[in-house]
């Protein structure tokens, strides 16, 4: 957990307490999730014109604030409580900090400012059918005159794909294994031989989509960097930063489950008495709460070794993702039994906490890949 908070931090996730209670109530997120591009287009303006949300991880040369992963976690921890449905995790939490590790100075001036201001919306397309490690990836390309490249194959669960203005790609050269040959590339969500599909999804309030890339033709001032080489690097750490965020999501979450479940069971009477008061109820919101908080220290310690920019990084991701998703899902669950039959209801919010702690478990990478992960880091 963290240490102390400054009077900046704690203003800063009061702020995004406040605005969400407002902005993104239940009936706010039911009504989001359903329209076409499955946000509210004018909270989303809102976030970035007004509140600078998507300029927190910005460096300041490029229209940004320049703040940390811990800033960025005290975030994303209220978007998790009230299900925010926005394109924010997709184009800060992912394309941006793509950009942010690995992009060149002039590919760094074009596209973060509109990033910052909330004018662009990004996505990190990277993941294939059945392929999660960019070691297995199989989207190819390959040169082609004037230095550019041709981009070929699928991706799949890209977060706000539809509604990306730009895509940031992740391919490898023709004929290359492993790591090797792994590069990242700047393409724009229009371009010609660019396919997007929507997928149908459990989890109503994250919009995914497949990508289809034929015959994708780019200059070569899309590759991203300056050099070659360096794809599979910039987007292990990438992820990694993503991970960490989506942790402090579920965290908060997790902790609306809870506030959820004790709400009801001081309300719901059985037996001439509320439930709260009966023994099994008690121990189960008991358990919730030892398992948030434990995924808030797992969340923000790995907050801070992002911020500190050390080793450990990959481990304290994974160990932050695999915790807070089961911890997450374990207490969507909990809160689900305690509210009884209305639990899975439409009109009550506990399912769609379950579904978003499911949808969640597995974006990015589920808690058994994450676990072998770290078993790795360890030597284990």
């Amino acid at each position: 957990m963290i240490s102390g908070l400054s009077e900046e931090q704690q203003a800063l996730r009061e702020q995004a307490r406040d605005f969400l209670a407002h902005h993104s109530g239940s009936e706010q997120v039911r009504r989001a999730m359903e329209s076409e591009p499955g946000y509210d287009a004018e909270v989303w303006k809102r976030i970035g014109a007004e509140l600078g949300w998507t300029a927190l991880c910005v460096p300041e040369a490029y229209g940004g604030v320049g703040l940390t992963a811990v800033e960025l976690s005290l975030l994303m921890e209220p978007m998790g409580e009230h299900l925010l449905c926005s394109p924010f995790f997709s184009t800060v939490c992912m394309a941006a900090q793509a950009l942010v590790v690995g992009g060149s100075e002039a590919q760094k001036q074009e596209h973060l400012p509109g990033i910052a201001e909330g004018r662009t919306v990004a996505a990190l397309a990277y993941a294939e059918p059945d392929r999660l490690e960019p070691a297995a990836m199989q989207a190819s390309f390959r040169a082609a005159a004037g230095g550019g490249a041709t981009l070929q194959g699928v991706k799949r669960y890209a977060v706000d794909g539809c509604a990306a203005d730009l895509l940031v790609v992740a391919a490898r050269r023709e004929g290359s294994q492993g790591d090797d040959g792994i590069e990242l590339f700047l393409v724009p969500g229009d371009a010609a031989g660019v396919t997007r599909r929507a997928l149908p999804t459990m989890d109503m309030t994250r919009r995914l989509a497949e990508i289809r890339l034929d015959g994708v033709r780019v200059p070569a001032v899309a590759r991203l960097g300056e050099s070659e080489g360096h794809g599979a690097a910039v987007l292990v750490e990438a992820l990694d930063r993503a991970a960490i965020a989506l942790a402090a999501e579920q965290v908060g979450g997790a902790q609306r489950c809870l506030d959820l479940s004790v709400a009801y069971a001081k309300e719901r009477v059985q037996f001439g008495r509320p439930i709260g008061s009966f023994q099994a109820i008690k121990h189960t919101c008991a358990d919730m709460m030892l398992l948030v908080e434990s995924a808030r220290s797992a969340a923000y310690h790995a907050a801070e070794v992002a911020a500190a920019g050390g080793e450990g990084l990959g481990a304290a991701a994974s160990l932050a993702k695999a915790w807070c998703g089961d911890a997450y899902f374990r207490c969507a669950g909990d809160a689900i039994q305690i509210h009884g039959g209305v639990g899975f209801t439409w009109e009550y919010d506990p399912h769609l906490y379950f579904k978003r702690a499911r949808s969640s478990q597995s974006l990015l990478g589920d808690s058994s890949f994450h676990r072998e992960r770290v078993a790795r880091e360890l030597g284990l």
